[in-house]
């Protein structure tokens, strides 16, 4: 058998270096980088341009979390360091092989754990992203470009949020060759928390940036709805008792007024005769008011007005109150029947404007959330395990814990392991990608090592924390642990 090291990261005539990190198998010269930028020629040598990260956190005695880097604590004794070798710098298993670049063992409260510590490259990915705004971005199934280049679709809406998916593997592979590198660029951004400008067919143009407001048309948005409206009228019908005799809170979803209403009903509010547009649910409770668009409580009407079809003259009478306003506070009219029954816009009592104040108080800032998703597959796992499917059952059972960067992640059920993590959770700079194209992220596997054996591990591969520290220390990137991300280490030892 040919040795393998002769054929991968060899070096070649005139210094060249052939790099083995991904399928594409660069031919780098002395002082240059690959096509992806993570690895180099470094005098004959294919070296890492991004080193590996270690994550530390500091306890005491008592392993309680102190100030990470704090200074001298008065003669006590001083913190201890707790290291945990992320994925994010470490390298890939490929071309598949090889063990996991790190397998790293350590004691944590008195159990022996390993962690299987990789870069995978994945084909099979995407992000999800949730936009917390009512204002309608576009229809379903609509298609999303980046730079003309299709990226994703618009998914279902959730509560108060619009939701779209960009990525995936037809994306990435399936398509032009253009188009695969522009997903791929795409879905690096938005995972590294840039922002990226997305354009919705027949629809909006919403600039999204994972932790941030999004920008639709321009504008950025503020508010996520407190509720629908039906929400919005049983939440604040109390509030307005006594100071409204009829209020219609606009909403795409379900559009409330509040004397039909049975927040109304039970105190006692006489109908308004005030009838309104759409199709009628259950009482007080409205679909279909209106089209979806950008205007009030993400419908597309500019003029409140609109959504009356008529007043009940036997109902109404002169000098009758009405609220119209929106599931943020954002849009929101007071008016007075007068005389010929026709509303007249007023100027709004400090008592109902504090409601509509309260609603917008109510309402969660608009933001911007990306979910990064990958199937971890046979490769990978294979530098794991020499028998992968052990792995995977061990994750579905709860015995290997899963993380990304050190982030904790969501393994959906069923078959292979399939991830989700907020990207928001993990470090910076921890994506990169291969022009294959597919995206590299970093993927951590930690169990107790006793188990590890058994499941087939590469036990000849494992190294010590310490070891691990005296090799790499120097050259690492270190940075202090995300104080909401729980340690790895923890469910291994439960």
């Amino acid at each position: 058998m040919t040795d393998m090291t002769e054929r991968f990261g060899a070096r070649e005539a005139d210094g060249i270096v052939r790099c083995d990190a991904c399928p594409v198998l660069c031919r780098i010269r002395p002082g240059r980088s690959g096509a992806c930028g993570r690895y180099a020629n470094e005098d004959g040598s294919l070296v890492r341009t991004d080193p590996v990260l270690f994550a530390e956190r500091h306890v005491d005695e008592g392993g309680a979390l102190v100030p990470f880097a704090e200074g001298d604590r008065d003669g006590a004794v001083g913190p201890s360091v707790e290291t945990f070798v992320t994925g994010i710098g470490s390298g890939t298993t490929y071309p598949d092989y090889k063990p996991a670049p790190f397998i790293v063992s350590s004691t944590y409260r008195g159990v022996d754990t390993v962690t299987v510590v990789s870069e995978g490259i994945f084909s099979y990915c995407g992000c999800k992203v949730k936009i917390d705004t009512d204002r309608h971005l576009g229809a379903e199934r609509s298609a999303i470009t980046v730079k003309g280049e299709p990226v994703g679709h618009v998914t279902t809406a959730e509560y108060g949020s619009q939701m779209l998916s960009i990525g995936g593997v037809h994306h990435l592979t399936g398509t032009t060759k253009k188009a695969g590198n522009v997903t791929c660029d795409t879905l690096v951004r938005l995972c590294g928390g840039e922002p990226v400008e997305l354009e919705i067919e027949a629809g909006s143009s919403v600039v999204v940036q994972a932790g941030a407001a999004p920008i639709v048309n321009g504008k950025p948005e503020a508010r996520m709805r407190v509720g629908c409206g039906s929400a919005t009228v049983g939440i604040f019908a109390k509030q307005w008792y006594g100071h409204v005799d009829e209020v219609i809170v606009l909403d795409d979803h379900i559009t409330g007024v509040l004397t039909e209403h049975q927040a109304g009903r039970c105190l006692d509010m006489p109908p308004s005769g005030v009838r309104i547009e759409g199709r009628k649910s259950t009482p007080g409770r409205y679909f279909q008011v209106a089209n979806p668009g950008l205007g009030w409580g993400g419908t597309d009407i500019t003029d409140p007005f609109s959504v009356i079809r008529d007043i009940d003259r036997k109902l109404a009478w002169p000098g009758m109150r009405l609220l119209i306003t929106s599931t943020t506070g954002e849009d929101a009219v007071w008016c007075v029947l007068d005389e010929d029954f026709r509303l007249r816009e007023a100027e709004m009592p400090a008592a109902v404007r504090r409601t509509v104040e309260r609603i917008g108080e109510n309402c969660e800032p608009s933001l911007c959330s990306v979910l990064f998703m990958a199937g971890a597959g046979g490769s990978l796992r294979a530098g794991v395990s020499e028998n992968p499917v052990l792995i995977t059952r061990s994750v579905k059972a709860g015995e290997t814990r899963v993380t990304m960067g050190g982030a904790p992640v969501y393994v959906w059920p069923g078959g292979g392991i399939t991830v989700m993590v907020d990207v928001e959770r993990l470090p910076k700079r921890a994506f990169g990608y291969v022009p294959t194209p597919a995206l590299v992220a970093p993927i951590e596997f930690t169990l107790p090592l006793e188990l590890y054996t058994a499941l087939g591990g590469h036990a000849d591969h494992v190294q010590s924390l310490d070891e691990v520290l005296r090799a790499h220390g120097q050259s690492a990137r270190r940075e202090a642990w995300p104080p909401g991300n729980p340690w790895p280490l923890g469910r291994a030892t439960s």
